[in-house]
């Protein structure tokens, strides 16, 4: 057996292999997904080259084909262009197929081209990097097999291998549009795995990415954490990181009780936390009046999911079904729940109206308040109290 230049027990093997994925992640999510696909950050040359060579190393992958890839994926989102939506393909088949499809798309010459502009195109790249992938993790290999022998090198460079490939392209392009939880109702499906993101750098917190996809941090909620995050911060201690972009913090004024310019700007600027502060709020209040007015459904978990569908999607989005059921619920005018929902349909129209002047979409915020604290409706009141305070 061809031994190594260091000798360990299997568990410090274990710890080495860990750390060697760990930084493959860390390279994978700073420098691929917020530095070069999503320009959210820049980096130095002394990170960006170190990052770019250990990838290089431990992936084979090329900046210019991840880039276009997870461009096409955002700009094509839950779509038969998306070239890994477990909405479509089925979660299986990306939970264990991810890098399949991965090849797949990148030997797209059209996907290259209109999506891989902005990424490294030096010397380097192209008569190294990209001109020989299958170098760089080859090398690793022996540089493996020559520091822990041949058994347990082999096994770390296998584990090295499969790391990416498994967790980015299985179960954050299959989970992470698949099942977790959701802070925001974004367009497409995507989630939070869970809300501490260390094993995969931070991109656990998927449904935070792609509703704030230019945003250099992926956590939000005070008990969410993301280690890249973290990681970034550092980098920017030492000068080689600068963040260009981060997602809006929601602030709060209660001490102002008029609706102006800034009022609206901050609303627009903070939409997703206002549809999903609007649905927790007004959500009991709509299974409550439902369930006494009768609408079509028996159960009290029927009522509410129904509800909370009704609030966090737009008519566009539901099912027939729940587009009838809704239909229905809005033709009764004696119910307070129809109110609800069809202003929440008015409330979102501040940002996509388009065709209004600034002027015009002041005034019909003021309009929805007062209507909001004339409705009779506690929760509603209280809500419209909310929405004037934000800064």
């Amino acid at each position: 057996m061809i031994s190594g230049l260091v000798t360990l027990s299997w568990w410090q093997y274990v710890l080495v292999a860990l750390a060697l994925t760990h930084i493959t992640i860390a390279s994978v999510t700073i420098f691929l997904h917020r530095h070069q696909a999503h320009r959210a950050l820049e980096l130095g040359p002394v990170a960006s080259h170190f990052f770019r060579f250990w990838l290089w190393l431990t992936t084979g992958m090329v900046t210019q084909q991840w880039a276009a890839i997870h461009r096409k994926h955002h700009a094509k989102c839950e779509t038969a262009e998306d070239p890994h939506s477990p909405q479509v393909l089925g979660i299986h088949r990306v939970l264990w197929g991810g890098v399949l499809l991965y090849v797949k798309e990148s030997r797209n010459a059209e996907t290259m081209v209109r999506y891989g502009h902005g990424t490294p195109h030096d010397w380097i790249e192209r008569h190294l990097y990209a001109a020989h992938e299958r170098l760089g993790v080859t090398l690793m290999a022996f540089i493996d097999i020559a520091l822990f022998g041949l058994a347990p090198g082999l096994l770390i460079w296998l584990v090295q291998m499969l790391w990416i490939p498994f967790w980015a392209a299985g179960v954050i392009n299959g989970l992470g549009h698949y099942w977790g939880y959701r802070n925001f109702n974004c367009k497409d499906a995507s989630t939070n795995i869970i809300p501490w993101g260390i094993l995969i750098g931070g991109e656990e917190l998927h449904n935070n990415h792609h509703t704030f996809a230019t945003s250099a941090k992926l956590s939000h909620r005070w008990y969410e954490f993301d280690i890249g995050w973290l990681y970034i911060r550092v980098l920017e201690a030492l000068g080689q990181a600068r963040v260009k972009s981060v997602a809006p913090q929601v602030r709060f004024d209660k001490n102002k009780l008029e609706c102006d310019l800034e009022t609206l700007q901050a609303i627009i600027r903070n939409r997703y936390d206002v549809m999903a502060r609007y649905a927790r709020d007004l959500a009991a209040h709509c299974v409550h009046d439902v369930q006494r007015v009768g609408a079509g459904m028996a159960s009290h978990r029927e009522v509410n999911g129904m509800i909370q569908k009704w609030l966090r999607h737009a008519p566009e989005d539901l099912t027939s079904g729940e587009r009838h059921l809704l239909e229905q619920l809005l033709q009764s005018g004696s119910c307070a729940a129809a109110t609800v929902i069809r202003m929440r349909g008015e409330l979102e129209q501040l940002w996509t109206r388009t065709n209004a002047s600034a002027e015009q979409l002041v005034e019909q915020l003021k309009d929805w308040c007062y209507r909001a604290e004339k409705s009779g409706i506690q929760e509603l009141s209280r809500f419209s109290r909310t929405l004037r305070a934000y800064a």
